[in-house]
């Protein structure tokens, strides 16, 4: 291979005369030596099956006869193509990232200017289909809310004493899941509840209905989709998710309550150590991030239902593009909420 390199621009010959017999491991390597060189080397007194062989193989690497110069290896224009195109790759990226994002702006300040227009279009809004959402996404989702929040205090109070028993602070268990849960755990998990549930179902049911051409039926008959399909969506979601949170932090903390009883704590002083360590305004701010979480996953299930494409599996890619975006975008605010918190010494 080196004697190969070395001989670039050169001619090439193989000295095959004593090569009775040749599979195609010899003949790949054969044909590397070529690839090092850069051009097809002339096979010395080959015998005609080792001939046909390499020939044949030849013919199959690089697409063509075997009078075809074979292509030298990448030198540093290559490498500057390579990146080159490495760039027109990532610059079409970000062109699409701003062209999602821009329709995206552009979906909520239609949705921003259809809730200021409502009041002269009340309507268009029917609070038996309103109330039939809110059922969907808040009640229906109820008994998962108790099972995970429930599972969750017990998952947290037990990791939380292995390390604290050893200090003799198994109390202050109750200290640590209390506020974990109203401050952060209790709202992320209601919205990641929502997102899977109602978020996905709002996705598939707007792309059936785009897919099937209804809402553009609804145009042609001179009702905007906004108020009369978007709206009782997100103003669902946005009512569901403080009984949520609320359901799940009580669930929560009957879960860190019977791993505490189980090690011999009474519930009544549990409850103290729950008083005392948080505050009305841990709840209250934990339902007014679940209220923007609720939004944003109703907004972007919604955005992802509108904008489906179509074909069979539209519906099945708006649905996953509205769960995965609803639970980035939640974590994605409940990290500027932290910070905000942080700067405010909440």
């Amino acid at each position: 291979m080196r004697q190969a390199r070395a001989a670039r621009g050169q001619a090439l010959r193989f000295d095959l005369a004593s090569v009775a017999q040749c599979d195609t491991a010899g003949a790949a390597m054969l044909l590397a030596a070529e690839q090092e060189h850069g051009s097809v080397a002339e096979l010395v007194a080959a015998q005609a099956p080792v001939a046909a062989l390499i020939t044949r193989l030849r013919g199959l690497v690089i697409g063509a006869d075997k009078t075809r110069p074979l292509a030298a290896r990448p030198d540093a224009a290559d490498g500057r193509k390579a990146a080159t195109s490495a760039r027109h790759v990532l610059a079409d990226l970000v062109r699409r990232l701003g062209a999602r994002a821009g329709d995206g702006l552009a979906f909520l300040g239609e949705a921003f200017f259809a809730l200021l227009r409502l009041s002269a279009r009340r309507r268009m809004v029917r609070l038996r289909d309103l109330a039939l959402l809110i059922d969907q996404a808040g009640w229906r989702a109820l008994p998962l809310a108790l099972l995970l929040g429930y599972l969750m205090g017990l998952i947290l109070a037990f990791q939380s004493a292995i390390p604290m028993r050893r200090f003799g602070a198994d109390l202050f268990v109750a200290d640590l899941v209390s506020i974990a849960l109203l401050r952060e755990l209790g709202p992320l998990l209601a919205a990641v509840i929502l997102a899977g549930r109602t978020g996905s179902a709002q996705a598939a049911e707007l792309g059936t209905m785009k897919v099937n051409e209804e809402l553009d039926a609804l145009v042609t008959m001179g009702l905007d989709p906004m108020p009369f399909l978007v709206l009782p969506r997100l103003a669902a979601a946005m009512v569901s998710m403080p009984a949520l949170v609320l359901a799940l932090d009580i669930a929560g903390l009957a879960g860190m309550a019977t791993v505490l009883s189980g090690f011999g704590f009474s519930p009544a002083l549990v409850a103290e150590r729950v008083i005392g360590a948080v505050h009305p305004a841990d709840l209250m701010g934990g339902i007014c991030r679940a209220v923007a979480f609720g939004a944003a996953v109703a907004a972007i299930g919604c955005y992802a239902g509108m904008t489906t494409g179509a074909g069979p599996r539209a519906v099945g890619a708006a649905a996953t593009r509205a769960v995965v975006g609803g639970i980035v975008a939640t974590i994605a605010l409940d990290g500027l909420f932290a910070m905000l918190s942080y700067r405010l010494g909440l």
